[in-house]
């Protein structure tokens, strides 16, 4: 049995196991890993608990056999180190990453100070990819304390980050899902995440300084959340209200379940059950005006739904375009000008579990205001509405086209406005019955299926 540092606990070695001296793992007969000691040579990152609890039994004795311990300014003042033990304050991360690296060739015991769970958009990413032999304790996450805080469940929610990063993917993430809980960074917090959401049914829970003496819960509506400034570091919950909510003037809306309409499993990233491209059947229009399945599935392709992304669905319809791109996890507008087949956008979203948002108006007046795409695609209107669209400057442009007439000069606005241009015309004969049990090809109407990008 090893005895380990001042305080630690024995360390047992079963029949057949061995410690390597460098602190790495290493696989043993059992099939199990074994994990490097304290104290031996390597980097132990400790996890400083978001929720006030106590730190892991280990943290005390790693600490204390410390050749060097890195970490944000709040957490080493936030721990008791031994007497001179040298320390780096994190700000940029290559001079402490160069500081660790050279402190495990000497074989000097390092430790990592992080929030929570390190291994959650945290530190270990960044020090697994520098080569270094860790040892995680993690603690309790800030996301875990923050759901906590709020008194909801979260093994459906989504976990994004805006920390150092462009914060518009997170910010599609919370359009699209009922349950997002978001790391933010200065410029990227809640007053920024609040105005974008302007428009969406929400309500946020903003956590600050979690597990500290200044800790500060509070829930509000988008809009107050734009209009104020928040302590840095603070968690977002973005949360779906429920469409039976009351909509009391200056309530704060409540939502402990994913509101009505959306997928129960929070999962829309992941490839639809239902699949996609699906029949007309599975969709409620009127005299056909709906894109066909087949026209369907090529362009929901070319418009590359995705979590984070943005798709506009303009000359909606049916709204069966955007609903599928909602499905494979994007946040979708859908705007149409006829009352009907407004309604008719609704009823389809909530037929399918998804959170569209539709803007009733005609375009291309509607389109001013909304947040910028990355993807659009355009089933009504004319070369004004396209030229309004290409000026937005989105990644894709997707344009459905039954009329000859119209394609050549939608070909020459797009390259004008500076896209490339692909076209296909699809053409799709389906299988229909016949008297007697025999069967024929019945032609839909063909139709160009333009797709522009940025040259």
């Amino acid at each position: 049995m090893w005895p380990g540092p001042p305080g630690a606990a024995p360390f047992r070695r079963a029949p057949g196991r061995r410690r390597r001296g460098d602190g790495r793992l290493r696989r043993v007969s059992a099939g199990r890993l074994q994990w490097p000691v304290v104290g031996v040579t390597g980097v132990t990152v400790l996890g400083m608990d978001a929720a006030g609890a106590p730190p892991h039994p280990a943290a005390a004795p790693a600490l204390a056999c410390a050749g060097l311990v890195v970490g944000a300014a709040r957490h080493l003042a936030a721990v008791t180190l031994p007497a001179g033990c040298p320390t780096v304050t994190l700000g940029p991360l290559a001079p402490a990453l160069d500081r660790l690296v050279a402190a495990v060739a000497a074989g000097t015991p390092a430790v990592v100070l992080a929030s929570g769970d390190p291994g959650l958009f945290g530190i270990v990413r960044r020090l697994r990819a520098a080569g270094l032999p860790l040892r995680v304790l993690p603690a309790v996450s800030s996301v875990a304390a923050a759901f906590a805080r709020a008194g909801l469940p979260w093994d459906g929610a989504a976990v994004v980050t805006a920390h150092g990063r462009d914060p518009r993917p997170a910010l599609n993430a919370c359009r699209a899902l009922p349950a997002v809980a978001v790391l933010t960074a200065p410029g990227a917090g809640a007053a920024e995440i609040g105005a974008g959401l302007a428009g969406w049914s929400r309500r946020l829970v903003i956590a600050e300084h979690l597990g500290t003496d200044d800790e500060r819960i509070t829930e509000t509506t988008p809009e107050a959340a734009a209009r104020r400034g928040w302590a840095d570091p603070h968690v977002l919950l973005s949360l779906a209200v429920p469409a039976t909510a009351d909509p009391v003037p200056g309530a704060v809306p409540r939502a402990a379940a994913p509101a009505a309409g959306m997928r129960a499993d929070n999962q829309p990233a992941a490839a639809p059950a239902g699949g996609w491209a699906l029949p007309e059947s599975a969709y409620a229009h009127r005299d056909s005006m709906i894109t066909k399945s087949e026209v369907r599935a090529l362009a929901v392709a070319r418009l590359c739904p995705r979590l984070g992304r943005l798709v506009w669905d303009v000359g909606a319809g049916s709204g069966a375009v955007g609903v599928e791109c909602a499905l494979l996890g994007a946040a979708v507008i859908a705007v149409e000008r006829d009352p009907g087949a407004v309604e008719l956008i609704r009823a389809n979203a909530a037929r399918h579990a998804v959170d569209v948002r539709v803007v009733p108006g005609r375009a291309p007046g509607a389109l001013a205001g909304l947040p910028e795409p990355d993807a659009v695609f355009v089933g009504g209107g004319g070369l004004d509405v396209l030229t309004a669209v290409a000026n937005r400057r989105p990644g894709r442009v997707v344009v459905t086209l039954a009329a000859l007439d119209r394609v050549a000069p939608a070909v020459r606005l797009l390259r004008d406005t500076g896209y490339t241009v692909q076209g296909v015309q699809l053409s799709a004969a389906r299988l229909a019955d016949l008297p007697g049990g025999s069967v024929r090809l019945a032609a839909t109407n063909p139709v160009v299926v333009l797709t522009g990008e940025p040259s």
